[in-house]
C-alpha cells in the first residue's frame, strides 16, 4: 500500500481513501486559511466516558484550546446526518466554536451559535485561523 508523509504526525502513514482527504484538508487549512501546522493535530485521541475516540483533525488556538474539529471521510460517503453526529461526539470532549464534514467533494462547515435548541449552525464559508480565534 502507498505511504504519504502527514506533516502533523511527523510520519509516514497509509494512504488510504480516508487518509487522501485528511492529507487534503490539512493542506487547505494551512494554505488557505492561515492555520499554522504546530496547531493542528491529526488523528487527536479522545475520550468519552470509557469509550475512546480519534478525531481526524483537530485545530487549536495559541492558547491551546479546541477551536474546531474536522471529520474526514472518504470521497464516496456520503455526507449525511451520521456523519455530523460523529462530530458531534466529538465536541462533547472538545467544546469547540466549528465543526466541519467532508470528503473532498463537498465540505460543510458549522458554526456554534448562542441559542441551545440549535447548538450549530451551517456557515456559507470556512474560516481563516484568525476569525476561528475571535
Amino acid at each position: 500500500m502507498s505511504q504519504v508523509w502527514d506533516p502533523l504526525r511527523k510520519k509516514m502513514v497509509a494512504l488510504t481513501p480516508e487518509e487522501k482527504v485528511r492529507q487534503w484538508f490539512i493542506g487547505v487549512l494551512r494554505d488557505s486559511h492561515g492555520v499554522p501546522a504546530h496547531m493542528m493535530m491529526s488523528e487527536a485521541s479522545l475520550k468519552f466516558g470509557d469509550k475512546p475516540f480519534r478525531a481526524d483533525i483537530v485545530v487549536y488556538g495559541r492558547d491551546l484550546s479546541p477551536l474546531m474539529v474536522v471529520e474526514c471521510k472518504r470521497e464516496d460517503v456520503q455526507l449525511d446526518r451520521t456523519v455530523l453526529e460523529q462530530a458531534l461526539k466529538y465536541n462533547l470532549v472538545l467544546g469547540v466554536e466549528y465543526i466541519v464534514i467532508t470528503n473532498g467533494h463537498r465540505t460543510f462547515c458549522f458554526k456554534r451559535t448562542e441559542d441551545e435548541t440549535v447548538p450549530f449552525e451551517r456557515t456559507e464559508s470556512l474560516p481563516d485561523w484568525e476569525t476561528m480565534r475571535k
